[in-house]
């Protein structure tokens, strides 16, 4: 994977986290302290690392509120900092970097550092204002044990390009969830909870069951309230459970019953236990068309990979929000 690649994959996942953060604060714009969260939230091995010294989610959301407390009172400023609400940052739009932040990114990429997340850790931790090692101590490490745990890392592998087979095209992606894996597993096993981490799907009718298949409906507005607009013959989707194995295993296969225009989806869960929650192997092939439809089709496959590698980061994402 090129350095370019890598850095606009990590740029989004971190982007999307960080900003996720910030809006649980009523906040727009994202800055340190959120893309320190976002990196202890990251399924790369930066994440772990962050992890494996006892950084959890949970603990780092706190030392931040604590950290924004101190600094409001060294101003004279005694006040009560307001709780923190639930995600919508997929419900409003206006979220932005501040300077300082998107300067980290952008540092990731250059001087020989690749743009993994663990180059984004590695430029933070010599950040200068002094926050960030403020908030490891908080955490009972320090910025020079982080860099000593990057040190010993191994080469990120080259993963999560789809990939093109007989009958259908396949992407896979890993996404790291702050949650037991039992609760992830239920989670995702779940007919009722399908709308909260697949896209084409916003709501299901559960009365409407045949043993292990449902008939769901695709979502109608979008999460900040604009509608959808799709030709009727798409709105209804056939969703089958082809395996749940606990806790490690669960497939779905989605068609549309209306057409015979769209091949199957099938999408599957891997789940592992992980320090401090579990981690999900996502992987989901699309059915190739046949005959006429197929030749057409040959000049999009680039377009093709690219959607599929958006729509497995738009299910890690909604799995991992679901949890947070």
């Amino acid at each position: 994977m090129s350095t370019f690649v890598r850095l606009a994959q990590t740029s989004q996942t971190l982007s999307l986290a960080a900003m996720e953060e910030a809006s649980r604060q009523g906040l727009r714009q994202a800055d340190l302290e959120h893309l320190f969260l976002a990196l202890v939230l990251s399924d790369q091995p930066a994440g772990e690392v962050l992890r494996e010294l006892g950084i959890t989610i949970d603990r780092a959301r706190r030392a931040v509120d604590e950290q924004h407390a101190t600094q409001l009172a060294s101003l004279g400023i005694d006040t009560t900092l307001p709780e923190p609400g639930r995600i919508v940052f997929h419900e409003t739009a206006g979220y932005e970097w501040r300077r300082r932040a998107s300067d980290v990114l952008v540092r990731a990429s250059r001087r020989g550092l690749d743009g993994s997340a663990a180059a984004v850790l590695r430029v933070l931790m010599s950040e200068p204002s002094g926050l960030i090692a403020e908030l490891l101590r908080r955490l009972g490490t320090t910025p020079a044990d982080v860099v000593d745990r990057l040190d010993r890392l191994a080469p990120p592998a080259d993963g999560g390009r789809p990939v093109r087979g007989n009958e259908s095209i396949v992407g896979s992606s890993e996404t790291f969830v702050p949650a037991p894996i039992e609760d992830v597993w239920e989670f995702l096993a779940d007919p009722a909870r399908v709308p909260d981490w697949a896209p084409s799907i916003g709501s299901v009718d559960l009365a409407d069951s045949a043993g292990t298949a449902w008939i769901g409906y695709a979502p109608t507005s979008r999460p900040d309230g604009k509608p959808v607009r799709l030709r009727a013959e798409f709105r209804r989707r056939r969703l089958e459970l082809l395996e749940t194995r606990r806790p490690d295993r669960v497939a779905w296969r989605f068609t549309s019953p209306d057409t015979a225009k769209s091949g199957p989806i099938v999408t599957e869960f891997a789940l592992a236990p992980t320090t401090g929650g579990t981690r999900v192997a996502i992987t989901t092939s699309w059915g190739r068309r046949h005959g006429w439809r197929r030749v057409l089709g040959l000049p999009l496959r680039p377009a093709a990979r690219f959607l599929a590698w958006i729509t497995l980061f738009q299910i890690g994402a909604a799995i991992s929000r679901a949890f947070r």
